[in-house]
């Protein structure tokens, strides 16, 4: 006995719901002729990955720091308009924002 025959013993009068489908298109994010730039440092000993240099809105940045935080699956923040990622990432960083069509710029090493 699965969990479907399960909860309809429990619950004989439910009648499950269709599931919505929603067809809007994923809202793009604002490309830009400057080049982004992807520099390196270390703060108190640990190496950061910093992005800066985006001239579109606030939330589509957001929206991309958390788009990478998930894809390389590490920390980060957003502040002062510039994305700060945990470790040395340049080049993941760099493969996935020209795959996107951004112009990226690698300063630094």
């Amino acid at each position: 006995m699965d969990l479907q025959d399960q909860l309809k013993n429990l619950f004989p009068d439910h009648q499950p719901e269709e599931p919505i489908e929603t067809n809007e298109p994923e809202e793009e994010i604002w490309m830009q002729e400057d080049p982004i730039v992807c520099k390196y440092e270390k703060r108190k000993g640990k190496p950061i990955t910093i992005i800066e240099g985006y001239t579109g809105a606030d939330k589509d940045f957001k929206k991309l720091a958390k788009e990478l935080k998930t894809r390389l699956s590490v920390g980060g923040s957003f502040k002062n308009d510039s994305i700060i990622i945990q470790g040395d990432y340049r080049d993941q960083i760099m493969n996935i924002l020209k795959e996107k069509g951004f112009n990226v710029k690698r300063v630094g090493g």
